[in-house]
């Protein structure tokens, strides 16, 4: 006799204004999500009609901001299924992001750095931060820049946080 998972057939898709589906679950969650009119895109999944997971994602030019993701898995799942579909969240909004552009994501690990570090994102300092997305909440920062995860910051700010050099 197999062991269900709780969840039946899961249909992940790209979502679009209003978000009502994605709000409703990060409310459900408690977790922080953007105001509507910053949201720029976002992914759900759902099992049949019920929404079961949301991740979200602010833009300022070349970069963007990922919220989330947020699952909620039904009685039964094991743990680790919700991060395999939290991974695949995550994985569509990577593969969105590279598709339009978007040369850097960043996002707040939410105690979900397992999650982060498995598709590439890492530690980087509040300052590689943009203006326009700051003021988050959250504590630490990850980011992730095409895929490589390979990070710089020279040129980006990092030598008027050095004092100046004595010749």
């Amino acid at each position: 006799m197999g062991r269900s998972n709780g969840w039946g057939q899961l249909d992940y898709q790209r979502l679009s204004a209003p978000w009502a589906s994605a709000l409703t679950l990060f409310r459900f969650a408690g977790a922080w999500a953007p105001a509507t009119e910053e949201i720029d895109s976002g992914w759900g999944v759902w099992d049949s009609d019920r929404p079961c997971g949301a991740l979200l994602a602010e833009r300022a030019g070349s970069t963007g901001m990922l919220h989330g993701p947020v699952v909620v898995a039904p009685d039964g799942a094991p743990p680790d299924a919700a991060i395999e579909v939290a991974l695949e969240l995550v994985a569509g909004a990577l593969q969105h992001a590279e598709t339009q552009g978007m040369r850097t994501l960043f996002t707040r690990p939410q105690g979900q750095d397992r999650i982060w570090i498995r598709q590439g994102f890492i530690p980087v300092p509040e300052a590689e931060l943009p203006a326009p997305l700051r003021g988050r909440p959250g504590a630490g920062l990850f980011g992730w820049r095409g895929g490589s995860a390979l990070w710089s910051a020279a040129g980006r700010g990092a030598a008027s946080a050095r004092p100046p050099q004595k010749p």
